[in-house]
């Protein structure tokens, strides 16, 4: 028995019901902490051709923290269809923007937070924001593209426990997990093998999964996507993850460092970034660098616009801090694979920088490189839209 699935037997038999034509739409959006996936049920006489043939719904925010309650209706705006890989047929998972309705009858993004600019993450309408930006037409026309690392621990019900951890105790050190086989190194495969079919079958741009370095750690890969389509892609996959946690009765964490004391890794949100003059292997783009493993060094080509990139985020690195994830503080610290968040670098294969430029793309001169400072909880339109507007933009 689950806390998802009372029955699961039984319920088989009501899902193999005929549906009459009938067309079943779960409306999916941010909650209050920003961290919080809701969602709720409409039923459709038929399957809608475009997302523009779904209709502007509304819920209670006073009971998500995004609303007052003698003024409590948010509008969801429907942004993108995905398939729905638990009701299965022509049902969907449909991705909505929140929108605080006005008196003359228009409406605005949702902004109820103040402190989202100190840690990142927030019930406001972060999509709209970083729309914005991937619409500027110089941010468009460089066609940036992500490929997201979400890492995340599978905890027994009682929050406490990770998956293959002793109540109350820890177990053998890291080493054997990472990337591991056997029941004495890998727990909770069957949730990564659910959620990756899942993704799949949704139509989420899901890339890999591989078990992760601390014992009950998983992640899995989303991309590439270009702009907003990263935002929208991750923001499905971890709620097609809690959904499939939920049937197993196990709780998803994302918290970047789910067990504070001890010789553990935190979780980490990598975001893999390049434009289309960094992935150029034509590009004759000139650049010098004044800072890193580079500094004085003439640079030709795509990795003279990586380098270029990394030292604009490196100008930038406590704006980025702020939005890349709350408790991000206790996660980099310089151990465990990461950098001090009070400090700057990048390198050629180097797992312990803030940004890691690939051993092949160095070689290559052209490629991508990887900002290793989100945290497991970041929000990913915040994150893609900040990389873009410093690297692009440089503002």
């Amino acid at each position: 028995m689950s806390a998802g699935s009372l029955c699961p037997a039984i319920n088989a038999e009501f899902r193999g019901l005929a549906q009459r034509g009938r067309v079943l739409a779960e409306y999916v959006w941010i909650g209050g902490t920003g961290l919080d996936l809701r969602s709720k049920t409409k039923v459709l006489d038929a399957a809608p051709a475009s997302v523009d043939d779904l209709p502007i719904w509304n819920y209670d925010g006073s009971s998500t923290g995004q609303a007052p309650g003698h003024d409590s209706e948010v509008l969801l705006k429907p942004v993108r269809i995905f398939a729905d890989p638990f009701r299965g047929g022509e049902n969907i998972l449909v991705l909505c923007e929140t929108f605080q309705p006005l008196d003359d009858g228009s409406m605005r993004p949702l902004e109820i937070a103040t402190n989202h600019k100190t840690w990142g993450v927030h019930g406001s309408n972060s999509r709209a924001a970083a729309r914005e930006i991937f619409e500027n037409p110089k941010v468009a026309e460089a066609k940036p593209w992500y490929g997201i690392e979400q890492e995340y621990t599978l905890f027994e019900a009682d929050k406490i426990t990770p998956l293959g951890w002793p109540k109350g105790g820890f177990p053998g050190p890291q080493g054997p997990y990472y990337c591991s086989a056997g029941t004495e190194n890998s727990f909770g495969r069957d949730i990564m093998e659910a959620h990756l079919q899942a993704c799949l079958f949704a139509g989420v741009k899901i890339a890999g999964t591989n078990g992760e370095v601390m014992p009950g750690q998983w992640e899995y890969q989303v991309g590439p996507c270009e702009g907003l389509e990263a935002g929208d892609h991750m923001i499905v996959s971890r709620y097609i993850m809690q959904r499939v946690c939920e049937k197993y009765n196990v709780v998803v964490s994302f918290h970047p460092k789910p067990i504070p004391h001890g010789d553990w890794n935190g979780a980490g949100c990598h975001t893999n970034y390049s434009t289309a003059e960094m992935r150029d292997a034509a590009s004759t783009f000139e650049y010098t660098a004044t800072a890193g493993e580079f500094a004085g060094k003439p640079l030709k080509g795509g990795l003279a616009k990586i380098v270029q990139a990394i030292e604009r985020l490196g100008a930038k690195h406590a704006e980025h801090i702020a939005v890349y994830g709350k408790h991000n503080e206790l996660r980099l610290t310089g151990k465990h694979e990461t950098a001090s968040i009070a400090t700057f670098k990048y390198g050629v294969a180097n797992r312990g920088a803030s940004i890691r430029i690939p051993r092949e793309t160095f070689h290559q001169g052209y490629g991508y490189f990887e900002d290793r400072r989100p945290a497991s909880n970041m929000d990913p339109y915040a994150v893609t839209a900040k990389i873009a507007k410093t690297t692009i933009l440089n503002e």
